[in-house]
């Protein structure tokens, strides 16, 4: 799929990754509509290109309709849609001890955005025989995000519903990619791109919008801005008691290092 004159729609794009994506889209020539739900941060950089910016609760499925809507109304039928809105909360202690009001939260923004970006959107492309979606995951979701049970169950959700588009829409000439990214900095970890200048794992989120655009013009499945990712996939798969170990090695090395738990960190020990 090419963005030029494309109609594009990028929830989560008040900042960070989501951002980096709209300028980056926009530069390609497509239409973009910034959508998040802080309408100040998505009014900004939409100003930047001259995009739409939108207000979009996208745990209110009423919400997302009116914003695909409103995207279709001033830039025509959506041709691309990223569902990119995510969180992190972290466990408060024990694997289960977040909330169940933060486990819905994590369910609702990870998975059920998703859908109901697919449920709106699925039936306009099926009948133009054309459309692409992408979904933000992470590498959470191949993986694990020690220290946020809610956020690696939610995300593995969110890989396995995108893989069921992609069988289920791939012969109706539907596009779609999960994106995986591991450690970046954006203010949802409370990292900057000065950081990523000093660790070679740690990516901006321009460099993942990057990727981005290159594995949708190349129609990928999996986007991958971190390549080692897939390595340590083919190692879980190949032997899943050994990841385990290593992964509760990690952990250990963690508390050792920082004394505590900390996503901000991680990517200093990978």
């Amino acid at each position: 799929m090419q963005f030029d004159g494309k109609s594009v729609v990028i929830t989560g794009a008040g900042s960070g990754i989501g951002a980096a994506m709209a300028r980056a889209m926009a530069a390609k020539g497509a239409k973009v509509c910034v959508s998040d739900l802080n309408l100040e941060a998505a009014q900004s950089v939409a100003a930047g290109f001259g995009g739409l910016a939108v207000q979009c609760d996208v745990r209110d499925e009423a919400a997302i309709q009116a914003l695909v809507a409103q995207a279709s109304k001033v830039h025509g039928d959506v041709d691309i849609y990223v569902s990119n809105a995510g969180l992190g909360k972290g466990d408060p202690s024990h694997a289960a001890s977040q909330s169940n009001e933060d486990w819905e939260l994590n369910w609702q923004v990870h998975v059920m955005a998703h859908v109901y970006a697919s449920r709106v959107l699925l039936p306009g492309m099926i009948e133009r025989g054309s459309g692409y979606l992408v979904n933000v995951a992470s590498a959470a979701g191949l993986l694990n995000q020690i220290g946020d049970a809610a956020y690696s169950a939610t995300k593995h959700a969110a890989v396995s519903f995108a893989e069921s588009l992609a069988i289920t829409h791939g012969a109706d000439g539907i596009g779609v990619s999960v994106v995986c990214p591991q450690y970046v900095a954006t203010p949802l970890i409370g990292l900057s791109d000065a950081d990523a200048d000093r660790a070679a794992n740690l990516l901006t989120a321009d460099d993942v919008a990057a990727a981005v655009i290159t594995g949708v013009e190349e129609n990928k499945f999996l986007i991958l801005s971190h390549p080692d990712v897939a390595t340590y996939a083919a190692h879980r798969g190949k032997d899943h008691q050994r990841w385990i170990t290593g992964m509760q090695m990690l952990r250990a090395k963690a508390l050792q290092e920082f004394g505590s738990i900390s996503v901000s960190s991680f990517y200093k020990l990978v």
